[in-house]
């Protein structure tokens, strides 16, 4: 050993003595000296080649080794010199070369090899090692040297190696080399073009060819380097056009075929890399679809499926199909929603008016553009995080930076005399409390004017002339013994109907096949349920207005629902679903005469009954917060689903609530909801749809329950008109895919997006909830307003009657603060309604901690904001066909009446000196797991940007980290870790903003809570059910209650120290890299990829190509 490190030393020392002989022949170079370099640099290489502490020594920074050598490669006129030089180069970049490749190129080492190579050139024929040399070179300093294409374009070396190239067909040993160095220039898109034209393509495909055995390293970098070729539109065209297209369909074959031990998969992978290229122009897809390419890579990767280590072909096969797949349009008269509310006032500007004013003869279902998208950039968060895909923004783009927009208003915006009439709704802060008689709080309606007054009862009652009257009498109610069933039942039953009448006439309720009338079985839950009453939620069902003027009533509602006992865990995913159900819809292009294509169910055409023979299922969506517009059975067991649009408006599509009937036991049926929108969702991650059995409702288990299997969420190939996707065009629709197996002969069952909530179910509790008010809880119910469809928006105030009536408890309640609750501005987050249960039975509960609560605040909250939404089953927006929570900042008392109001409440309270303590919005969040906040700060939002913050003067008081905190204590499903405080540009017209800026509230939060389950926590592994939902809600009770102690113990004691360690959390928390924490803004999905990682849309080049077709280039540049 001691010999061997001696040796080594001794060699080390030698090649130094050798490096400085060699800088010392550079500067006074002699032609006598060539033969003194030749043979010094010829040491070198030796020593190299046979010592790796040597070529550590020649490389490092101390010894200046690379200089030398590159000088010495500068300054020789000596091919062998210059052989020797090259060599020794090689040697060092060879391995451990990234370093040293690196410090090759900072020193110019790129310029050299290539002055070097079009000297060589200049005198014919061209040293054949030389050129193997260099060539070498170029090849590993590519990897390094980003500007090296545009340097050989500038150096004129391009078409040195491409003559090389074409006249070495047959030298293998240079042609590699070659065509090597030829892909890192085509990388750049202006060589690739000039390549093109130069006769590279036609050079590739006399290199590549059928099955063979011999060169097949060759070969891959040819098909690489025709690949990088066909990424320049102009080049994909010249291919297309010479016939280029069949004959790579052909190679795969034959590679396909003939490659059964699949040992070359590299291969066959680049051949469907120079596919995939071709098909990102139009003609390159017409001419894949006419060389019959569909069925081709159809059959290839259905033999390659069964082959795990085949899957890169497969998702390759998988991309091109998808991409070349033709366009469809929806099977859709127009993507407005199939109803219609009037406005009594159409803003110019607004959404509603572009809508209806578009001219004549313009189709809104067929997308404007028939060019392949470009890659998909998801910008949208769900709830708070707009809709409006608007393309990618870097990470702090939407980051507010105006120092004076994140401060709060200091004066108000409304005149007293304005708010005065909403005095109206605080009463509780003028009330004697006479409490010598009994207290009796009345439910009245407003009296804020003319425009907002709620109809009288009997008004509502009442029918208009061109309505029928609502009629309940034709429904006869018993209740069976637990334990005891009828399996027929169900098959007797037709609908829950409130009114049949059609053209002014009336038809009896729930007949059976002989004409009887039909007893409905309602399952006895009152002992489960308290606040559930079947009766009940009919009446509420008579006063709720909706724009089909819904006459049925779904059986989920009526009956109720019974939280699971049994825990329901994330869906695994299948590996491979979603490749099996894209291959099946590419069967239908393959196999058109296996589709069905019947329409089974269409909103758009009720007048013409559809036709059936017993076979198909029945679907039914014409109740409330029903959404299913049509109907198609497109096989046997399978149907495609479409959903209607928002009222007012011609997209939104993700909320879904049908009924399913005339199914067989034991059947896989697939259901395919094919106009979604959003780009991911947690269907992808393990969330599952719900399904309520009557048939198992009637048997004593009422329940929503998560079910479905093969479930997945993928982009296909329907497009979305640019009209509905601000106008951007080549969108495309998602599909929702899950397959159900139903367990019951002939039962009803009903599929929804989430735990359906309705209107008339909020009516109902809030009835069932006053007749919980003690003598020591004072509980009001006013209406806020009536909303744009005639249904009133419930106002709720809540807290605990005064001790007496004397002056100091009536001090006392006066004074207590007050907590702004509301829910479900957005129809489709019915987890916010659950939330919002769990909160109000908790507060009215008899509890010391809810009596305590009561004592501690006074509560106002609003439980819908929506209800037009959730009535008429809307995803996202109110009747006026917007989305209401960005209607915060000026809201308008006509369109948007219950945001309108609800901001005057919050600015009376700020008038009068009562601004709330806590504003809290509840929403639901379908792409994140768990529940967590959204809060507002000033400093966390700066932390994000590139303001500096030395010259702004940023006092903030931390207390709005407090209610977090306490509820990642308290709450099992709460994750502190997910929250963020950062305010963005586009929520400034969110309530958590405008409430926080305008009104000055400094706890003002959205709560979001999953749609899915919980990755931490107690729950972890779970999917979310109403009892969960419902816990949060009594939870984030406690929480106020732990925080009104909280902040009483902060007042008596230091209170600064305590803000001082908070920021100081924050600040090590910020320092630290890569951490999803709370001060940290993410746009970007949380979820990981998961396994079947494929990509259904065409890719988009770093670089736009000059030669790219128009439309392409703009398509490219409105995602750059």
């Amino acid at each position: 050993m001691n010999k061997l490190k001696m040796a080594s030393e001794k060699s080390a020392s030698r090649v130094l003595m050798l490096l400085s002989q060699l800088e010392r022949l550079n500067e006074e170079p002699k032609v006598s000296d060539n033969d003194a370099i030749r043979q010094t640099t010829g040491k070198i290489l030796h020593l190299i080649q046979t010592q790796e502490k040597t070529r550590k020594e020649v490389a490092s920074k101390s010894s200046g080794g690379m200089e030398i050598i590159l000088s010495s490669l500068e300054n020789t006129q000596d091919l062998q010199t210059t052989l020797n030089i090259l060599a020794i180069l090689n040697e060092l970049l060879t391995v451990g070369g990234g370093c040293r490749t690196g410090v090759f190129v900072s020193k110019g080492g790129t310029a050299l090899l290539l002055q070097l190579l079009v000297g060589s050139s200049k005198d014919p024929p061209a040293n054949e090692e030389l050129m193997l040399h260099i060539h070498s070179l170029l090849v590993k300093v590519g990897l390094k040297d980003r500007k090296l294409g545009v340097k050989a374009r500038l150096n004129g070396a391009l078409n040195v190696t491409l003559n090389l190239v074409k006249y070495n067909l047959q030298n293998h040993k240079l042609l590699l080399p070659c065509l090597q160095v030829l892909r890192v220039y085509s990388s750049n898109l202006v060589n690739a073009v000039s390549l093109g034209k130069s006769g590279t393509l036609e050079i590739m495909f006399e290199i590549i060819g059928p099955f063979s055995k011999k060169s097949t390293t060759l070969l891959k970098v040819a098909l690489d380097t025709l690949a990088s070729l066909l990424k320049s539109g102009m080049n994909a065209r010249r291919a297309v056009d010479r016939g280029y297209l069949p004959t790579l369909l052909t190679i795969y074959q034959d590679w396909h075929r003939n490659d059964t031990r699949h040992r070359h998969v590299v291969i066959r992978k680049s051949i469907l890399g120079c596919i995939k290229n071709l098909t990102n122009i139009k003609l390159g897809r017409k001419a894949f679809i006419d060389a019959n390419g569909m069925r081709i890579l159809y059959n290839t990767s259905t033999e390659c499926l069964p082959v795990r280590t085949l899957d890169p072909l497969v998702n390759t096969s998988s991309l091109i199909m998808r991409k070349c797949f033709p366009k469809n349009r929806l099977p859709l008269p127009t993507i407005k929603s199939v109803f219609h509310h009037p406005l009594l006032h159409i803003p110019a500007s607004g959404p509603v008016a572009k809508l209806y004013n578009q001219p004549p003869g313009v189709d809104d279902v067929v997308d404007e553009s028939d060019e392949n998208e470009a890659t998909e950039v998801d910008t949208e968060n769900d709830t708070e995080y707009d809709e409006d895909e608007t393309g990618p923004k870097t990470q702090n783009d939407d980051i507010e930076t105006d120092i004076n927009k994140l401060r709060p208003i200091q004066m108000n915006t409304r005149p007293f005399d304005e708010l005065r009439a909403y005095e109206y709704f605080f009463r509780e802060f003028s009330e004697n409390f006479e409490l010598h008689r009994p207290i009796i709080i009345p439910t009245t309606p407003s009296s804020l004017g003319p425009q907002n007054r709620r109809p009288p009862q009997e008004d509502l009652l009442t029918p208009k002339p061109d309505e029928s009257p609502l009629e309940l009498d034709s429904i006869s109610i018993s209740k069976r013994p637990e334990g005891t069933s009828d399996p027929d039942l169900v098959c007797s039953l037709g609908r829950l109907v409130l009114d049949a009448g059609v053209n002014g006439g009336s038809v009896d309720g729930p007949q059976d096949e002989g004409g009887e009338q039909a007893v409905l079985e309602v399952p006895d839950t009152a002992a489960l349920l308290p606040l559930h009453d079947p009766d009940l939620y009919l009446e509420m069902v008579k006063s709720t207005r909706s724009v089909p003027a819904y006459t049925e009533v779904g059986y989920p509602d009526y009956f109720g629902h019974v939280a699971l006992n049994l825990r329901e865990p994330i869906l695994e995913r299948v590996y491979g679903v979603q490749r099996m159900k894209i291959f099946q819809d590419i069967e239908r292009l393959i196999h058109p005469s296996d589709i069905l294509d019947k329409v089974v169910y269409d909103l758009d055409n009720q007048s013409c009954p559809v036709t059936d023979n017993g076979e198909s299922l029945k679907f039914n969506s014409k109740f409330e917060s029903g959404n299913l517009r049509k109907a198609i059975q497109v096989r046997k067991f399978e149907y495609d689903l479409i959903l209607n649009s928002d009222i007012n408006s011609n997209h939104y599509h993700q909320w879904f609530y049908f009924e399913v009937g005339n199914m067989r036991p034991g059947v896989r049926y697939r259901f395919n909801i094919i106009n979604c929108e959003k780009s991911n969702s947690q269907f992808n991650y393990g969330m599952q749809v719900l399904m309520y059995s009557v048939q198992d409702a009637i048997n004593g288990s009422p329940h929503w329950v998560r079910t479905g299997s093969d479930i997945c969420y993928y982009k296909n190939h329907f497009s979305r008109s640019s009209i509905a996707a601000g106008g951007q065009k080549g969108k495309s629709y998602f599909t929702l895919t899950f397959t159900v197996t139903f367990q019951h002969k002939d039962d009803v069952c009903y599929f929804a997006y989430h735990y359906p909530y309705t209107y008339s179910m909020l009516k109902m509790h809030l009835q069932k909830l006053s007749a919980l008010r003690t003598a020591q809880i004072y509980y009001r119910q006013d209406d806020l307003c009536v909303t744009l469809g005639g249904n009133s928006c419930p106002l709720l105030t809540i807290t605990a009657m005064p001790g007496s009536s004397s002056n100091d408890p009536i001090s006392q309640f006066r004074s207590r603060p007050v907590v702004f609750l509301s829910a479900r501005v957005h129809p489709g987050e019915t987890n916010s309604s659950w939330v919002m249960k769990g909160t109000l039975e908790y507060l009215m509960s008899c509890s010391p901690q809810a009596q305590s609560l009561r004592e501690s605040y006074i509560f106002k909250i609003i439980p819908m904001l929506n209800p037009d939404g959730v009535i008429n089953g809307n995803h996202r927006c109110s009747l006026s066909g917007e989305d209401l929570n960005r209607q915060w900042q000026n809201p308008n008392a006509e369109l948007h009446p219950t945001i309108y109001h609800a901001k005057s409440l919050l600015q009376y309270l700020r008038a009068t000196g009562r601004t709330p303590l806590v504003f809290c919005d509840y929403h639901g969040h379908s792409r994140k797991k768990n529940v967590f906040m959204y809060g507002c700060s000033i400093k966390e939002t700066v932390w994000q940007t590139n303001v500096n913050t030395s010259t702004c003067d940023l006092h903030e008081d931390l207390g709005y980290r407090t209610l977090p905190k306490l509820l990642s204590q308290m709450a099992p499903a709460f994750s502190l870790s997910s929250c963020s405080f950062v305010v963005e540009r586009s929520k400034e017209a969110t309530a958590r903003v405008v409430v926080w800026r305008e009104i000055g509230v400094q706890r003002s939060y959205t709560m979001e809570s999953t749609l899915c389950g919980c990755d931490q926590g107690k729950y972890k592994g779970l999917q979310i059910g109403t009892s969960e939902l419902e816990e949060m809600g009594a939870q984030f009770c406690l929480a106020l209650l732990r925080l009104k102690r909280f902040t009483s113990r902060l007042e008596r004691h230091n209170h600064n120290s305590h803000l001082l360690d908070m920021e100081t959390d924050l600040i090590e928390t910020r320092s630290i890299p890569n951490i999803t924490s709370p001060t940290t803004y993410v746009l970007e999905e949380d979820e990981p990829a998961f396994l079947e990682e494929v990509d259904y849309s065409a890719e988009s080049n770093d670089e736009i190509d000059p030669d790219l077709e128009p439309d392409l280039q703009d398509n490219h540049k409105s995602f750059s």
